[in-house]
């Protein structure tokens, strides 16, 4: 999230007026040349072709952009129709990260890579024909994504100064990525969507990873109440580790929790899962990870969406119906539950507001914004920028990332410039692209319509209207609580904390101001983590790096509670209690 940069300097960087005049430039100027053999496709290709430039000598500069200020440089370019051979030129008119010409690169010798992040085109029930990287079972990663064309890095001595051609082939092809197996607690499920089929003018399927209750064969008549794990996309159930953790296998540190061995602990925490979650007395209930990507990012954010397509009626309606009739669901709103953190957060939050009659409680560990009055540091109703503080002489770059010392080390502009760079209308596959996606209404060009410029953060007033309407959660519990209210009232847990990277604590303290106050009353919970950082969770005991592994034994066993306060006459809440 977040990057900045002077809008002056962007401006004499970037407008398309400017772009022109260094035509001649970039003519004679350096220039990297790139091309692809028949061998890797012989019929011609869209996407966004990327240069990538890094100071670090070892790893693939592929997997170094970043928001960090330790990132590779990025330059891209939109291609349509490339053919086998023919190569296509990234010179000085390239929007670049976090330098924004190759003109200005700094005169070195670096390691240079390139990658095609291949498109696909999607007609559309709404009308529209757009191109989009369809996932590939690796959850919209294009450094990653199986299929995607890339070049073996190499040192390259580089002067923009000079009318040197490097000339780069993509010959190497990531892949494909095998499908899971399933094991005696662990199964996947796929279906095809109809709903997602007759949006996007193709077959899609969405898909889950369900974790069985211990006894699940030896009890064939129970059946069990259903929890989303929501978040980010899965490919495999983790965090559960029948084995007991490899002490022998080479620590790894872990420099987001400054923590050395950090991969044993994880180990540890899978296996010590496995055995609370067959252990007695451990509630007996489906576990369900959901795989929805879409061609926007590695999930739909659960909800239905004009640009992404009807994804919460899919998975309402189509997906969790065929989970419990597979493995025994008790199938009924009172008996459905569901947790998460950060998009996850917002997405159980999302779906137990639109959804509030078919779940029976929302655990919701720092969401992304849920008031669009701090989308995280941006008011979009009121602010004119997204990037800068404004005042009649002097503008303010607002900060988007903090660190666990409350440092700031990114800006909002300039995490928004490397999406521009990845990609344009809104496809980079990342965060603040992804937001846009489901917030926004369809642009006239069929793609995402920004809710603001992405060079300059000039914010559009009519789609942040869009977004209050559709999307903005605190405003729309505020708007129809009169109804909303009986149905959610002691279904809502809040959990932030105080120093959260993204600054998604804002949000929560608004949405907790109405909540305590409503009539009829909501019975929210909500607590926040002192200093803590994102993504906290509610467990004033542990630190993040032990408690973000717990999430199913923190959870889970309250669902108990929570049945005990809300359920029907008559719930079958005997034949799963074993």
């Amino acid at each position: 999230m977040t990057r900045r940069r002077s809008a002056v300097l962007a401006l004499c960087l970037s407008t398309p007026l400017l772009v022109q005049d260094r035509s001649f430039q970039a003519a004679t100027a350096l220039r990297f040349a790139v091309s692809f053999p028949a061998a890797r496709s012989t019929t011609p290709l869209d996407g966004r072709l990327l240069v990538l430039i890094s100071a670090d000598t070892t790893g693939e500069p592929r997997f170094l952009v970043s928001d960090a200020v330790t990132t590779a440089q990025v330059f891209g370019i939109d291609v349509d129709g490339m053919r086998p051979g023919e190569a296509r030129m990234v010179d000085s008119r390239a929007y670049g990260y976090p330098i924004q010409s190759l003109a200005t690169l700094p005169t070195g010798r670096y390691r240079v890579q390139a990658l095609l992040n291949r498109y696909e085109t999607f007609h559309r029930s709404d009308g529209h024909t757009v191109k989009l990287p369809p996932d590939k079972g690796e959850g919209q990663q294009w450094a990653r994504k199986p299929g995607n064309l890339y070049s073996r890095p190499r040192m390259v001595d580089v002067d923009p100064a000079r009318g040197t051609i490097v000339s780069i082939l993509l010959d190497q092809e990531i892949a494909p990525i095998p499908d899971p197996s399933d094991t005696k607690y662990i199964k996947h499920v796929r279906i095809q969507s109809k709903l997602l089929s007759d949006f996007w003018g193709r077959t899609v399927t969405i898909g889950a990873n369900v974790l069985l209750p211990e006894g699940f064969d030896t009890h064939p008549n129970a059946r069990y109440p259903l929890v989303i794990d929501h978040g980010h996309f899965p490919y495999d159930f983790g965090g559960f580790r029948p084995e007991p953790p490899d002490t022998t296998i080479p620590c790894e540190y872990s420099a987001r929790f400054r923590l050395d061995c950090y991969n044993r602990i994880q180990d540890d925490y899978a296996h010590r899962f496995y055995r609370d979650w067959t252990g007695p007395g451990f509630p007996r209930v489906l576990l369900v990870e959901i795989q929805h990507p879409t061609p926007y990012y590695d999930d739909s954010y659960a909800v239905n969406s004009a640009n992404n397509g009807p994804y919460g009626d899919a998975i309402m309606g189509e997906l969790i119906p065929e989970i419990e009739r597979r493995f025994r669901g008790i199938g009924q709103g009172w008996a459905r539950f569901t947790y998460g953190g950060s998009t996850g957060g917002w997405e159980a939050m999302a779906v137990q507001v639109f959804y509030p009659d078919e779940f029976n409680g929302a655990w919701i560990a720092c969401p992304d914004p849920i008031d669009f009055r701090a989308y995280t540091v941006v008011n979009i109703y009121e602010d004119r920028n997204a990037y800068f503080l404004e005042g009649p002489f002097r503008r303010t770059p607002r900060p988007g990332m903090r660190d666990w010392r409350d440092l700031p080390t990114a800006t909002i502009e300039q995490v928004n410039h490397r999406e521009l760079a990845l990609a344009s209308h809104g496809r980079s596959g990342e965060q603040w692209d992804i937001w846009q996606a489901v917030y926004s209404p369809v642009g006239d060009d069929g793609y995402p319509k920004p809710i603001w410029d992405k060079l300059t953060g000039e914010i559009d007033p009519t789609v942040a209207r869009y977004w209050r309407d559709h999307y903005d959660l605190s405003y729309i519990l505020r708007r129809d609580w009169q109804t909303l209210g009986p149905k959610l009232r002691g279904k809502l847990k809040l959990y932030v904390g105080e120093l959260d990277n993204y600054y998604l604590n804002n949000a929560v303290m608004l949405v907790e101001d109405f909540l305590r106050k409503v009539t009829p009353p909501s019975d929210v919970e909500v607590d926040y983590g002192p200093r803590a950082e994102h993504c906290w969770n509610g467990d004033q005991t542990r630190g993040n790096a032990y408690s973000r592994l717990r999430y199913a034994q923190m959870f889970i066993p309250r669902i108990m509670d929570q049945i005990r306060r809300n359920h029907p006459a008559n719930p079958d809440t005997l034949s799963w209690r074993y």
